[in-house]
């Protein structure tokens, strides 16, 4: 029997799911005020109310469970997916009601981490069996695979397809947590002398430098650019954590160069999406016409942007993917995409918040690895759309169209907030 007065207040996380639901209602309102939509696009629009409710019931089912995680990720995470399915009504409703249910399955997956794995530490034990699923689900696209936008990294299933490269980030993450909790003394000091600098055994670093290497050669002849520069830099920045020697970083930032390099020259995606990068105007009808709408796109938003269904997103391609952030850039402006970029600095600092509170190394390192995957992934996108950085085709984290993205996020998401519990239990 459940004993209420060990229940946790989660006042502030309810308080705050409810003015996301008031604001996904207002959002549904307006569209429907706006938009006039058909009888038979009603029913994406009702989508709204299920969604609200489901926040609503995670919430209340960890209050009941005595969850102590962290208050403020999940109304983050909340808006953000608000935000997605506000502008997937807007732009085609029968995307937003699919990422309505893929929401449900991420929450149900939600629920079943933060239900079943709340004792995350057994996680440390399986680290080369993450190796060799990793492996196996960068492969199976190669031969099993079909290309989307330049990218063979699908598996289609009949009903549904599935980016198999979404759910290797996150095993990526455990296996980089457990390798180096185990080995981090002989990593951070080393054992051999090299001229100036000490360096670890062969041993200690070959099955790092291994696992990166044939992931990021599976993806590039994958064409997943994208993802593969999460994969590295997550890796880099994991490394550094977990040893606070510079002297990875520059070594694998020259690594990272020679590499590029060796892209450009050998493979024609590659060298494509640089130039169009330099200058997109040249590839204006080709290659390039993605980068210049989405420029103009936010261009025409200026600081208020055009107002909610009121401006021409529907001129980019892919934009309830790839280019989620240049819709919402446009109609709401400046501050509406300065308002994204904020919730995802809180989520960083309330990840790293996690990574100091917690317990132990193998916690902190996870808290860290899982902080920087969803920090990267969202630089990466947005710097890519505003010509930051070439465009590298992956989603915005928790808006963007996609179920494996949203449900491989909201386990990643369960991970981080398991961690914040246990240190919570302290």
């Amino acid at each position: 029997m459940i004993q209420y007065r060990f229940l946790p207040e989660r006042k502030t996380e309810g308080r705050l799911l409810s003015l996301v639901g008031l604001y996904l209602l207002i959002g549904g309102l307006v569209l429907f005020l706006t938009d006039k939509p058909a009888a038979e696009d009603n029913l994406p629009l009702l989508s709204i109310l299920p969604v609200m409710l489901a926040f609503a019931a995670v919430s209340i089912y960890w209050r009941f469970t005595g969850y102590k995680g962290d208050q403020l990720l999940l109304p983050m995470v909340a808006f953000l997916s608000a935000n997605g399915l506000i502008f997937l009504l807007r732009l085609d409703p029968a995307y937003a009601l699919r990422q309505a249910a893929w929401l449900a399955i991420a929450l149900v997956c939600l629920v079943l981490i933060t239900g079943y794995c709340r004792n995350y530490l057994f996680l440390s034990d399986y680290q080369y069996i993450y190796v060799l699923a990793g492996v196996v689900l960068l492969i199976l696209p190669i031969f099993f695979g079909i290309e989307q936008g330049g990218a063979k990294s699908w598996l289609n299933f009949g009903l549904f397809q599935v980016q198999s490269s979404e759910f290797v980030k996150i095993l990526l993450v455990l296996f980089l947590t457990g390798y180096l909790t185990e080995n981090r003394p002989v990593l951070a000091v080393g054992n051999m002398n090299l001229g100036f600098i000490s360096i670890p055994e062969a041993k200690y670093w070959v099955p790092l430098i291994a696992m990166w290497a044939v992931s990021l050669l599976l993806l590039v002849f994958q064409k997943d650019l994208g993802t593969a520069l999460i994969y590295f830099g997550t890796f880099l920045a994991m490394l550094y954590i977990a040893t606070a020697r510079l002297s990875y970083i520059f070594s694998g930032m020259a690594l990272f160069l020679l590499g590029a390099g060796f892209s450009y020259q050998f493979f024609s995606h590659v060298r494509t999406r640089v130039l169009v990068w330099l200058n997109p105007w040249p590839y204006s009808d080709t290659s390039g016409y993605q980068v210049i709408q989405s420029i103009v796109a936010l261009a025409s938003g200026g600081i208020t942007g055009n107002g909610f269904n009121a401006g021409f997103p529907k001129f980019i391609p892919a934009v309830h993917t790839d280019f989620i952030f240049s819709a919402i850039g446009e109609e709401m402006g400046f501050l509406g995409g300065a308002g994204i970029i904020l919730i995802y600095l809180l989520m960083v600092y309330r990840g790293l918040r996690i990574t100091l509170s917690s317990r132990d190394d193998f916690s902190m390192l996870l808290a860290a690895g899982l902080t920087v995957l969803i920090s990267f992934q969202a630089f990466i996108i947005i710097a890519g759309v505003t010509k930051l950085l070439p465009l590298t085709g992956v989603t915005l984290p928790f808006v963007s169209y996609g179920g494996s993205s949203l449900v491989a996020n909201f386990v990643l998401l369960g991970l981080l907030l398991n961690v914040s519990n246990e240190a919570e239990q302290l």
